[in-house]
C-alpha cells in the first residue's frame, strides 16, 4: 500500500518486537516494567527505508518474528511505560505525513486522527493456518491448533491491556481477508484511500 500511494512505511509492531527481542536475549524479566524502561531507554531502534529493522548495531528483521517473540511481545507491549515511550516515537515519526502505520493499536490510539483508518481482520483459523505457512518457510513448524490457541491469547492479552488496547477505531473501515488473496485486499484498500483522500 505504502508503494502504491508513494508513501513511507512504518511498521510499529517491529519496534515492540525488537524490543521483546532484545529483552529476552538479555534475560530481563518481560513482566518488570522497570527494568523493561531501563533497557528501552539504553537501546537504538532503527527502522530503515528499506524495511529492515535494527537494535543498536544489528540488523534483527529476520530474529523478530519467531515462536519466542510471538508468545512475548503482547507482554512487553502492555507495559505502560514502554507503550508511551514507543507511541511517542511513532507519533514523531508520522508527523511529516505520507506514512502508512501497520500495528494494533494504530487507528485509535497512535494516531486516532488519521486520515484513512482500516481495520484488517481474518477468522482465527485463517489467521493460524496463515501463520503456520509462514513459520514452516522459517523452519519452525508448529501445529495449526497450537498457534490458534497463540494468537486468541494474543488477542485477548492486547484488548484488555489499559493503554492503547485492540479495537476496532472510531471511522476505521473493517476488511475482513478471509478466504481472500492479498492482492484483492490490497486493490480494495488502495481504492479507498484514494476516494478518502480525494475528498479531503
Amino acid at each position: 500500500m505504502a508503494r502504491a500511494l508513494g508513501y513511507t512505511y512504518l511498521d510499529t509492531g517491529a519496534m515492540y518486537r525488537a524490543l521483546t527481542l532484545k529483552a529476552l536475549e538479555h534475560g530481563v524479566d518481560l513482566r518488570d516494567g522497570e527494568l523493561l524502561a531501563e533497557l528501552l531507554d539504553h537501546t537504538r531502534l532503527e527502522l530503515k527505508s528499506d524495511g529492515t529493522v535494527w537494535v543498536d548495531t544489528a540488523e534483527v528483521s529476520h530474529r523478530l518474528r519467531t515462536p519466542e517473540v510471538d508468545a512475548a511481545v503482547s507482554v512487553v507491549a502492555s507495559v505502560p511505560a514502554v507503550r508511551e515511550h514507543m507511541v511517542r516515537r511513532q507519533r514523531e515519526l508520522a508527523a511529516a505525513g505520507g506514512v502508512v502505520l501497520d500495528g494494533r493499536d494504530t487507528g485509535s490510539y497512535v494516531l486516532p486522527t488519521a486520515e484513512v483508518k482500516f481495520y484488517l481482520t481474518a477468522s482465527l483459523e485463517e489467521r493460524a493456518a496463515r501463520r503456520g505457512r509462514e513459520l514452516a518457510e522459517r523452519g519452525y513448524p508448529i501445529a495449526q491448533e497450537e498457534l490458534a490457541r497463540e494468537i486468541a491469547r494474543r488477542d485477548e492479552l492486547d484488548r484488555s491491556r489499559p493503554l492503547g488496547p485492540l479495537t476496532i477505531p472510531a471511522g476505521a473501515q473493517v476488511v475482513d481477508s478471509t478466504g481472500r488473496s492479498a492482492e484483492a485486499i490490497l486493490e480494495e484498500m488502495v481504492a479507498h484511500c484514494r476516494r478518502r483522500l480525494a475528498r479531503l
